[in-house]
């Protein structure tokens, strides 16, 4: 399963918008070792295409290092589809040389919708996994929905001057 956070997702998400029609890519960094995905990293499409990605070879050399320096590792490897589902091509598939990474796929076809989906892509075998976006902003043991007026006594509201 990959756990997200929804600012990074949201991130994504509009950095597919803004290349559309073109696909967009990037990767999304995180601590060696941790499955945490924490500092997005938008990237140039040098293809410029509606149909593949591809990494500028010189830009993805300084973000590998970058990430080497930092003590991080691509955790999660993004591309945006244009006009299809979220979902793998052959090319895609193909491509995918790094086997620990979760490989995202965002779907821009629908101008109102989020489709966000996340696969493991090993020796060519694609995997769905389910994608957990994480609100840091809320706390998930507090409660989530109210019910005012549900008490059975009447509350008088009205304050009356000698009361």
């Amino acid at each position: 399963m990959l756990s997200i956070d929804r600012s990074i997702i949201d991130a994504i998400i509009a950095h597919a918008r803004r290349d559309h029609p073109d696909e967009a890519c990037g990767v999304v960094a995180g601590p060696v070792g941790s499955d945490t995905p924490v500092r997005h990293i938008p990237m140039d499409n040098a293809a410029r295409s509606m149909t593949f990605y591809e990494f500028d070879s010189m830009e993805q050399l300084r973000v590998w290092r970058e990430m080497d320096d930092r003590d991080e590792e691509p955790l999660v490897i993004y591309h945006s589809h244009t006009a299809t589902e979220a979902y793998p091509s052959r090319t895609d598939t193909d491509l995918a040389g790094v086997p620990e990474a979760h490989y995202m796929l965002v779907s821009t076809r629908e101008p109102d919708t989020e489709e966000i989906r996340s696969y493991r892509i090993v020796d060519g075998v694609v995997t769905e996994e389910p994608v957990q976006i994480v609100d840091p902003t809320v706390d998930p043991h507090a409660v989530q929905s109210y019910m005012f007026g549900q008490s059975p006594t009447t509350v008088d509201y009205e304050c009356s001057p000698g009361r």
